[in-house]
């Protein structure tokens, strides 16, 4: 499941996160230029003029008919924002308040229907 930025280079794309004039570049595994910064994670700057496509992607889905955004998953369980603007709606599904109007909660991931990226 992907929130975040993704940047393409040299074809390929990877997890990214902008840095001024660079772009930082994450793989899991190793490649050319890239340093370990982590168990199973690689980083490598490039500059933002070598970037091929850059953007950001969610993952979204429906749950019990209402849009939700998918934050993370923990083995068979999805955690879920709702993105719907009901307090109401947020109360009735039974979503713990996670700020102000901010609705999540985990569910199993089979019942979260229609799962998909897209690009934002």
């Amino acid at each position: 499941m992907r929130d975040g930025y993704v940047a393409r280079w040299r074809g390929i794309d990877y997890d990214a996160s902008p840095d001024g004039a660079h772009v930082r570049l994450y793989s899991p595994q190793p490649g050319d230029g890239f340093v370990e910064v982590a168990d199973g994670r690689f980083r490598r700057g490039v500059l933002i003029n070598e970037i091929e496509d850059f953007h950001y992607v969610r993952t979204l889905c429906t749950w019990r008919g209402e849009p939700f955004i998918v934050l993370g998953e923990f083995g068979a369980w999805l955690r879920l924002e709702y993105c719907g603007g009901n307090a109401e709606v947020a109360r009735h599904l039974g979503l713990e308040t996670y700020d102000v109007g901010v609705y999540q909660i985990w569910v199993p991931r089979g019942e979260a229907e229609d799962v998909r990226e897209v690009r934002v």
